[in-house]
């Protein structure tokens, strides 16, 4: 990615692989939040690009049932 993305956009973390949206946006960094809430971190705007609708799902389904099976609050 080139440009930052819009606050609120889902983007895949190239260096983990993970799905996070966008929360904040700094000059150095982007600030991701994980699908169904957790540990935020931060990454640079080159190692990110957009999830694709089947990822946004695949984190979502993932943070459903973890919560179904009581492993998340």
């Amino acid at each position: 990615m080139t440009d930052p993305p819009p606050l609120g956009a889902y983007v895949v973390d190239l260096g983990t692989g993970r799905v996070g949206r966008v929360i904040a946006l700094t000059e150095a960094c982007v600030r991701l939040g994980p699908v169904g809430g957790g540990r935020e971190w931060d990454r640079g705007v080159a190692e990110l690009r957009p999830a694709t609708a089947a990822e946004r799902l695949s984190a979502a389904t993932a943070y459903a049932n973890a919560r179904s099976r009581g492993a998340v609050p």
